[in-house]
């Protein structure tokens, strides 16, 4: 009898129900992530999480500690490492419905704030992949929402949490910059003179002390993070990437179905006399999108922006709709919560890994996501090239194996464990860091090349394996490179032709 009891009291709070639907969340991602395999990125942050540092070539150091943290917990379980992402999402979810409360939405509000926050493409996909970007959404949420705990209150010393929040967002994302970006033009435009102190201050140099580990790795390592987003961003815009910018904002970034209620918070924030007291928040999203799109940056990257505004735009439809007829409001009320469900299903169904592979259902959402198909591939890679090692004379020692990006090496590392294989090396990002250890093979297994590439740094290269990706996939990190070499002689020291072999990825 007690749990039914429980269940009346959870539900009786406003804060209870945006958890449970929290929970029902992380449980809908729970009950489906664990269907193909790890993807790329997954994988090559599970290998970085091997060497933990205060940065990576990637990103800053938080992702691959909590990737550390799970295999630690649950080993390599798909299942256990997409739970911090599900999690991460989860509490966003609550506090986009905090965030509606702020400002004083009812229930009702924060509920049409919380589930419209969380139906939108990217953000599924947050949830579903464990990946730097579920971590970054995150602080962002957190974020607006102190600054409205800020502005609301008055309480100056929500700068120091404002400071933690984007201290540890650093230490997540570099687009951390872009929101800050927005919070410092707030100050400038709007001039809140109450809250301009010392503990704007304290909190500026909060963040600057926890982010500091991360700025020292970077100095010691020439800031070779941002070649790294320079090769990215110049490989995005040559493929089209950030092409259609503002009208991805309104298909793709979000569902289409709360459109209305963003645009609804962006009016209330910038033309309602009322909003100007939560204006920064308006700033915190316009400065990041204008900056992004004159740099011509990824649309999803404005993605974390949109809950603050879902949540301004659902407490400003609440009230709208209070002052028409009964009649009026309830139909209203009806088709939004039904278009959400429908459109919230329609985008769970394309996005969450439910079809099966290589069906024509996968083939549509592999395309709509371009995510699916990097999870194939891996075991059937590491098998060849284990094959490839068995088939090695012993006058071939000391051999090594060579991937051609960090998601290869990673892949390998993991599902070649038990088998005997040496570390493997790559050339790409992190990796190359970490060299190529103290033997210096003079026979490699080579893994993701093309033959024409490995012969300009090795004497002879011999085709000895090839593998297939069930299914008739294509894996886009793995592309053509399907066949697996046998190299011998390097044709210069490996301390010399190392310099030249660092790329990123």
């Amino acid at each position: 009898m007690r749990l039914p009891a429980i269940c009346r009291r959870i539900i009786a709070t406003d804060t209870g129900v945006l958890v449970l639907s929290a929970l029902a969340l992380v449980a809908l991602h729970t009950a489906t992530n664990g269907k193909y395999g790890f993807h790329r990125d997954e994988l090559a942050t599970i290998d970085d999480a091997r060497f933990l540092s205060w940065g990576y070539v990637v990103y800053p150091p938080i992702t691959p500690s909590l990737a550390r943290v799970s295999m630690t917990l649950f080993g390599a379980s798909m299942i256990g490492l997409r739970l911090f992402a599900a999690l991460a999402v989860g509490i966003a979810m609550v506090v986009t419905g905090l965030m509606a409360r702020e400002i004083g939405g009812r229930r009702p509000a924060q509920l049409v704030a919380a589930w419209a926050a969380v139906i939108a493409g990217p953000v599924v996909s947050f949830g579903y992949l464990f990946q730097y970007v579920s971590f970054d959404y995150l602080w962002w949420v957190l974020a607006a929402w102190v600054t409205m705990r800020l502005l609301k209150s008055g309480n100056q010393r929500w700068w120091l949490a404002l400071g933690a929040v984007v201290g540890f967002g650093m230490m997540t994302k570099f687009t951390m910059v872009f929101l800050v970006a927005g919070i410092v033009c707030g100050i400038v435009l709007d001039r809140p003179r109450s809250l301009l102190s010392k503990w704007l201050w304290c909190g500026a140099a909060f963040a600057l002390l926890i982010f500091l580990p991360n700025l020292i790795w970077q100095l010691r390592h020439n800031f070779i993070t941002l070649d790294f987003l320079r090769f990215i961003h110049a490989r995005d815009v040559r493929l089209g990437r950030a092409d259609g910018f503002l009208p991805a904002q309104f298909w793709a970034v979000t569902n289409p179905v709360t459109v209305p209620i963003w645009i609804a918070g962006f009016y209330f924030l910038f033309i309602k006399p009322e909003g100007k007291r939560f204006r920064m928040i308006g700033w915190m999203y316009l400065i990041p999108l204008v900056i992004l799109l004159i740099a011509r940056g990824r649309p999803y990257y404005v993605a974390p922006a949109y809950p603050m505004l879902l949540a301004v735009g659902a407490v400003w439809g609440e009230r709208w709709l209070e002052t028409l007829s009964l009649a009026t409001a309830g139909t209203i009320r009806r088709m939004a919560r039904r278009s959400m469900v429908v459109s919230g299903l329609a985008t769970s169904v394309l996005v969450l890994p439910l079809a099966p592979p290589g069906s024509r259902w996968w083939k549509i959402a592999d395309a709509t996501t371009q995510n699916l198909n990097e999870e194939f591939g891996w075991r059937e890679m590491t098998d060849a090239v284990i094959r490839a090692r068995d088939s090695l004379l012993a006058d071939d020692a000391p051999v090594g194996v060579l991937a051609g990006d960090a998601g290869e090496a990673a892949a390998i590392n993991l599902y070649g464990r038990g088998h005997g294989l040496p570390e493997v090396i790559s050339g790409s990002n992190s990796h190359w860091l970490r060299g190529y250890g103290n033997r210096q093979p003079e026979t490699v297994v080579a893994a993701g090349f093309l033959r024409a590439d490995l012969e300009t740094v090795f004497s002879s290269c011999e085709l000895v394996g090839h593998f297939t990706i069930p299914y008739g996939i294509e894996n886009n990190a793995i592309g053509d490179h399907t066949d697996i070499f046998v190299c011998r002689r390097p044709r210069e020291p490996w301390d010399v032709f190392w310099r030249r072999f660092h790329s990123f990825g």
